[in-house]
């Protein structure tokens, strides 16, 4: 008899899926390293905060810039392949930063341009990935597998940047780097195994006529365009002040650096239990049940706003992780759920384009915020805009009486 957490990870009993899971655990674990990696690797060419802005947006403008497009791709042609390319655009691509930096011949331009290169990887790499899950596992075990995903998400995200400084303290940031691309290979190589079902795609028409069906079938469905709208300001709104004035009020009252760190882990931590949580959990009424946690996000930039004690925030952010991770896994499930499969890919670039195109701006008027009005008032803002929000999202009908799967697909 199968134990409760065998049925737990029963999504890795399938092949498809467990070839995509080890893929994709590699992939994270690189994506853990770069947060760390990328600035001391910039810093170690030119130490002045402009240039690692320039890094940083250069790959947050290509992200952006391409996201649209690698959504009607993917939608167009086998999503395996697109897979694959996007592993190796970004192996290729940091493998030049990594060899330039330890042969000591990187210059700032270069690594804009060749992070420009990686971020075109990364748009395609982001919507593609959404609409392959569902063609490499059952639909009855989609949630569980979108929260393995989460999972390992979440916890490399907390071991990537200790591993990270480990390297960039030892050998350095250009090596750091070097183990970041390896694990791209690695991923293309698990998801060149994959035998997943080539699910019928419609005729190709011109572009933009893709684009715009894809935005037809976005806006159509109520729950989903207020959803993402409603993660998108969210992000915009509570997510950006959070990480923008939280490590000021730590430097400023709570003793700098460690209690920062202690809320950053401790968000993590939650993040990790929101993807187990949900290994099990499956709600009838997924959006109901996804949208509440987001509450425990306004919690920790309310406590900043005191501000309270480290261990206090440090309690709230584990909320504020598990509430983020909750919400984001049945989203993405049942956006999966719900979408056909020849629009899916689009359909998730529109979203990650609303949440990932705000956020930058988030920054910005957060910083300008707290600039006129102060941090405090600006913090407890956070916090009522999340309350605020997740009130009128839970009044609407569309919203809260969605159930967990489609019921023309089911009842055919």
């Amino acid at each position: 008899m199968l134990t409760r957490f065998e049925r737990s990870l029963g999504a890795l009993n399938e092949r498809e899926f467990r070839f995509l899971y080890i893929a994709r655990a590699f992939s994270l674990f690189g994506d853990g390293l770069l947060p760390v990696a990328l600035p001391f690797a910039v810093l170690s060419v030119d130490r002045s905060p402009t240039g690692l802005g320039f890094v940083l947006a250069s790959r947050s403008v290509s992200l952006v810039i391409f996201l649209l497009i690698a959504g009607v791709i993917a939608d167009r042609i086998p999503r395996k392949r697109v897979m694959i390319a996007s592993d190796l655009v970004r192996f290729v691509a940091e493998a030049a930063m990594a060899i330039l930096l330890i042969a000591r011949m990187a210059t700032l331009a270069e690594l804009i341009g060749l992070i420009f290169v990686y971020g075109i990887g990364d748009a395609f790499f982001r919507p593609t990935s959404t609409g392959f899950v569902p063609d490499t596992v059952s639909r009855p075990r989609l949630q569980q597998a979108n929260a393995l995903i989460s999972l390992t998400t979440s916890t490399f995200s907390v071991l990537g940047p200790v591993v990270a400084g480990l390297l960039v303290v030892t050998v350095g940031a250009g090596w750091a780097l070097a183990v970041d691309a390896t694990t791209f290979l690695i991923s293309a190589f698990f998801v060149w195994q994959i035998r997943a079902v080539q699910v019928t795609r419609s005729q190709a028409g011109s572009f933009l006529r893709d684009l715009v069906e894809g935005w037809r079938v976005f806006r159509s469905r109520t729950w989903l365009w207020v959803d993402g709208l409603y993660s998108a300001l969210g992000s915009f709104a509570v997510l950006a002040p959070f990480f923008v004035l939280g490590p000021i009020v730590a430097a400023r009252s709570l003793g700098g650096a460690p209690a920062w760190a202690t809320i950053i882990a401790a968000f993590g931590f939650g993040a990790v239990l929101g993807g187990v949580a949900l290994l099990r959990f499956r709600p009838t009424r997924p959006l109901l049940a996804a949208v509440p946690p987001l509450v425990l996000l306004g919690v920790p930039p309310l406590l900043l706003a005191g501000p309270a004690g480290t261990a206090a925030i440090a309690v709230a952010a584990v909320g504020a992780g598990f509430g983020l991770t909750f919400f984001n896994t049945l989203f993405e499930t049942t956006v999966q759920q719900h979408i056909p499969s020849e629009s899916l890919s689009r359909v998730a670039s529109i979203d990650w384009v609303m949440s990932g195109g705000l956020q930058p701006f988030g920054f910005v008027v957060a910083a300008s915020a707290a600039a006129a009005f102060g941090l405090r008032p600006t913090l407890i803002a956070a916090f009522a805009w999340i309350v605020l929000s997740t009130a009128v999202v839970l009044a609407i009908p569309e919203v809260r009486n969605l159930p967990a799967e489609n019921p023309e697909w089911t009842s055919a």
